[in-house]
């Protein structure tokens, strides 16, 4: 049996129209799945960052992701490492949730790094953003994870914004 084709848009290029599951897993058509982050989602910072901290309190860090990938891809060019790097840090969560520990410890630093080079930026104070809390929580996650591949990992315990990483 071969697999079934992606979704596509007029322009070819791959649409996410398949239900997910909390986890962000693909569910078959026609499944009842979490609602999703529509692909053409525009968000402003403050919105973005305000959906994203509901998601992940949520235990929803997969859709966080999406929130924070929109918030990402219509950033000004000076800010968009930062929503990157954000972005990353909830999809390293997203793994842990999975228990791809590997992935999730490599994407946890990863973005941990692209935050922390933001702490005390324009971009991270003009948004809020503890930079130095989120880079902190992802790379003891990290930590967390790797000593102990079966910990939980709770998403709600991110702070995005504020100060301290960690609630």
């Amino acid at each position: 049996m071969s697999p079934s084709p992606r979704d596509r848009d007029s322009a070819g290029r791959a649409q996410n129209q398949r239900p997910r599951d909390r986890y962000g897993r693909p569910l078959p058509y026609g499944s009842p799945g979490v609602p999703r982050v529509p692909d053409d989602a525009v968000f402003t910072p403050r919105d973005g960052l305000r959906e994203a901290q509901r998601l992940l309190d949520g235990g929803y860090a997969f859709h966080a992701h999406e929130v924070l990938e929109a918030v990402w891809k219509a950033a000004p060019q000076d800010e968009r490492e930062l929503w990157r790097g954000l972005a990353q840090v909830a999809v390293g969560l997203t793994h842990a949730q999975r228990g791809n520990t590997t992935g999730a410890a490599r994407l946890l630093r990863r973005g941990a790094d692209r935050v922390a080079g933001h702490t005390g930026s324009a971009a991270a104070g003009r948004h809020g953003v503890d930079a130095a809390g989120v880079a902190a929580y992802a790379r003891e996650v990290a930590l967390r994870i790797e000593a102990d591949p079966g910990s939980r990992v709770d998403p709600a315990g991110l702070r995005l914004t504020g100060s301290g990483g960690v609630a």
